[in-house]
């Protein structure tokens, strides 16, 4: 994956700094419990919810044991419709092949469809090194591009800012990229649209290019498919000459047959609608409508190594909905930056580390962002078992070593004596009984004291269980 977030901390600090935020939290609680309570009412409207969910997770699973295949079908149909397939090993290969594609048609701008895989790679600072300009077109991912921040949810990139904070964004920001915020600009949603709007209009008609990303691509015809609810979408998918998409190798699926499964579960599960206002697909091209020339980048980045994780592998059955986000109690106090990864939340905290591996210290602690509740498996439109994989994750993590886990296996092994030596662990335990005044709050030394940072250690007894069994009982 990019080094995007390369130099931040771990989750365990980022999160400490985070929860201090009262704004920060006041506006992720705000909106996380309105998505949240919205999409509970659109699910419930369907009896067979649970079919769908099933059937979801059956058309990924298959697809995925069978991705070579599709893979091979989804280039010959596109080449067929008239478009040229890429294929991209990593972020830096893709990157490249991208860049290449938007100087060949000699321009400096391109216009952009809200995409994480895109983020993912860190698309947009390496076309910025080759002195290409590229203007994110979506409301939210263009409030985090004007204030020069950092998308912290899935569907809604900006979630972590207030309306007055967009104001003064728009305002400081906007004269700078473009078309400048009108003047008297208030934090009214209709304002702020307006503007947002105004700024973009100019760059929609000025683009020649514009880049994407796909929420599926069809095999079975070489088509590819963008939902959302603003029209952003439409407009970079057909006004510029050149378009270019750039997906991961997992958002397919085999058939026009399987994607109306998705069409039901992932507007209801994400933005709580029956439908996504708009729903873009295109094949290839043609002589009189849309773009003249259609690029399609397919990146690994990781993908392969994940799928041969038996395990781990469900995480690339996502449909990027973000409903696991919006249930997280995790989530919704530390927020999305946090987790240093364009993929945040649970589903980042299993994703991101198998992308990138685990060895680094941020990567390394991700499993662990998570109290192992279950709300995030119980609302996965395709069942994602994110528990499941946490578990497994960290079992790699212990299993790679460091201080904490040999101090921990160190411990264990003590435990392990003592327990076999019922005369030592009565000894001990009248000893602590005995001491307990004297006993801190929490435990010294970084191991120890992490556990201790958000858990109070219990109290110890007056005496011990078995010496009051003998008291009070023959």
């Amino acid at each position: 994956m990019s080094g995007t977030f390369v130099g931040m901390p771990a989750f365990p600090k980022a999160a400490h700094e985070a929860v201090g935020n009262t704004t920060l939290r006041a506006n992720l609680r705000h909106a996380t419990h309105t998505i949240r309570d919205k999409r509970a009412k659109a699910v419930a409207e369907l009896d067979d919810w649970a079919l769908l969910r099933e059937a979801g997770k059956q058309i990924k699973d298959h697809t995925l044991r069978h991705l070579d295949t599709y893979l091979v079908q989804l280039e010959e149909t596109v080449t067929a419709a008239g478009g040229t397939v890429h294929w991209a090993t990593d972020a830096d290969e893709a990157n490249r092949i991208v860049t290449h594609l938007v100087k060949e048609t000699g321009e400096c701008e391109v216009v952009k469809v809200k995409s994480m895989a895109t983020q993912e790679i860190g698309l947009n600072e390496a076309l910025e090194e080759a002195g290409i300009a590229a203007y994110e077109t979506d409301l939210a991912e263009l409030i985090v591009q004007l204030g020069h921040d950092r998308p912290s949810h899935i569907l809604v990139p900006a979630i972590h800012r207030n309306r007055g904070e967009i104001r003064d964004i728009f305002t400081k920001e906007m004269g700078e990229w473009g078309r400048p915020a009108p003047e008297g600009l208030t934090d009214t949603p209709a304002e702020l649209a307006e503007a947002a709007r105004l700024h973009l209009r100019e760059k929609f008609l000025r683009a020649k290019v514009g880049i994407s990303g796909a929420n599926f691509m069809v095999a079975e015809t070489g088509t590819l498919v963008v939902v959302e609810s603003e029209g952003n979408g439409r407009m970079c998918l057909t006004l510029p000459e050149t378009l270019i998409s750039v997906v991961g190798i997992e958002k397919i699926v085999p058939t026009w047959r399987d994607l109306e499964i998705f069409l039901q579960t992932l507007p209801r599960s994400s933005t709580a609608e029956r439908m996504n206002p708009y729903t873009s697909m295109w094949t290839g091209t043609t002589d009189t409508d849309g773009p003249r020339a259609f690029h399609l980048v397919l990146i690994d980045n990781g993908r392969t190594d994940t799928l041969a994780d038996e395990v781990g592998r469900q995480a690339l059955r996502c449909i990027r909905c973000s409903a696991c986000l919006n249930v997280c109690p995790v989530y919704e106090r530390a927020g999305g930056h946090a987790y240093g990864s364009v993929y945040p939340g649970p589903i980042g905290a299993i994703l991101s580390p198998q992308l990138r591996g685990t060895t680094s210290e941020i990567d390394a602690s991700l499993p662990y962002a998570s109290s192992l509740c279950g709300a995030c498996y119980e609302v996965c439109p395709v069942a994602i078992d994110i528990p499941e994989v946490l578990v497994h994750l960290r079992e790699k993590v212990a299993d790679q070593g460091g201080p904490g886990h040999r101090l921990e296996r160190a411990a264990i092994k003590a435990a392990g004596w003592i327990l076999d030596h019922p005369g030592a662990l009565a000894a001990g335990e009248r000893v602590a009984s005995r001491t307990r005044k004297l006993h801190p709050k929490k435990l010294p030394g970084p191991g120890a004291g992490q556990w201790t940072n958000s858990r109070d250690l219990p109290q110890m007894p007056a005496e011990p269980f078995r010496d009051w069994w003998k008291k009070n009982r023959t």
